[in-house]
């Protein structure tokens, strides 16, 4: 850092990524990635919208707005398309919190939270997840905070049930309620049909997971006209091109190839299964995932020691050093070849 650094920047502790290896390794499985490409539909749109790079994208993304509107059943004055979905939590973040209004979450969930909190200068509060990595609703109502909650929870997979989203919406009347759905394609219900009945609801999406675009960077949020207006004057005051022509392109073709993105998942779901199943004949332990990853410990050994000994044999998974979930790794699903050699891999490293 240089001395020029504001002070309050000094102790800032960064959200640290998933590992992108430059090469050598065989099985990428960290950073829930989708095993798929976008359709050839979105790569033909992509290449199109190149042809007309010199001129700024649509700072309003029209387009992909009008096509998230009609698949999600709101109005375009709904919705707000984002350079992926961290920057739709970064606007919330900047828009209903401040060093008097503070947020919370559960103390295992995203990252990136907290990172926002101190960014922000934003007074935050963890609260633990039930031994079963489980929320208990009751935990939040009457917050006096923003509500943030991943559904389904990374990186541990489970979902909330929409009717205990809804009992913290009601127990939150004055407060911000930000349900952050970047896995909810794989399997948990959306709670985006309960914005026509609260104010106070932030429904978070992206275009990362389920539609395979990680590499483009698109996100959006739905939630009440007014909440969007709020999210769209910081957009217009930080970035007001923030979504590329490319992206956009390639995002809205995406949503025009719902066969295609329904297919791919069904697949995901289904090697997920498998995954968890024959996991837990070697023994492994985890929570039910609705998400594109399982999140998994063995009794007889560390999470650091198979995240380390999948490494050396060219898989790479994600290890957190927190306390209590050191133990686990998450596993991201992939192909059922992918998920085949994991398991072989497993088998050979609990023999030895």
């Amino acid at each position: 850092m240089s001395r020029f650094l504001d002070g309050k920047r000094n102790g800032l502790d960064p959200y640290v990524p998933g590992e992108q290896p430059k090469g050598g390794i065989l099985i990428k499985l960290n950073t829930n990635e989708s095993p798929f490409p976008p359709s050839e539909r979105a790569v033909k749109a992509a290449e199109e919208a190149a042809r007309n790079l010199q001129l700024y994208s649509d700072p309003e993304c029209s387009l992909i707005r009008e096509k998230l509107a009609e698949t999600y059943s709101v109005g375009p004055e709904n919705v707000l398309v984002t350079n992926g979905s961290d920057e739709a939590l970064n606007f919330a973040f900047m828009a209903y919190c401040s060093e008097n209004s503070p947020a919370v979450f559960p103390d295992i969930t995203y990252g990136f939270y907290p990172v926002f909190c101190r960014l922000h200068s934003v007074p935050y509060r963890e609260i633990p997840l039930k031994d079963d990595f489980t929320i208990d609703p009751d935990e939040y109502l009457g917050s006096g905070s923003m509500v943030v909650i991943a559904n389904p929870n990374a990186p541990t997979g489970v979902e909330l049930p929409v009717k205990d989203i809804e009992k913290i919406i009601r127990g939150n009347p004055d407060n911000i309620v930000l349900v952050d759905e970047a896995y909810v394609d794989f399997g948990a219900e959306s709670c985006v049909g309960l914005i026509s009945r609260y104010d106070n609801l932030l429904v978070v999406g992206t275009f990362s997971k389920s539609r395979f675009l990680a590499g483009a960077r698109l996100g959006f949020v739905i939630g009440d006209a007014g909440l969007i207006a709020d999210l769209d004057r910081i957009r217009n005051s930080t970035n007001p091109y923030n979504v590329n022509s490319m992206t956009m392109a390639c995002g809205a073709a995406m949503l025009e190839d719902a066969d295609y993105t329904n297919e791919c998942c069904r697949i995901i779901k289904e090697n997920r299964e498998y995954t968890a199943s024959k996991l837990r004949e070697l023994g492994f332990c985890m929570p039910d995932s609705k998400a594109n990853f399982v999140f998994a410990a063995h009794p007889e050994i560390s999470g650091a020691e198979i995240y380390g000994r999948l490494r050396e044999n060219g898989i790479l998974v994600r290890h957190f050093d927190k306390e209590r979930i050191r133990n686990f790794n998450r596993i991201t699903i992939g192909t059922m070849e992918q998920m085949k050699q994991l398991i072989s891999t497993l088998e050979r490293i609990l023999e030895r």
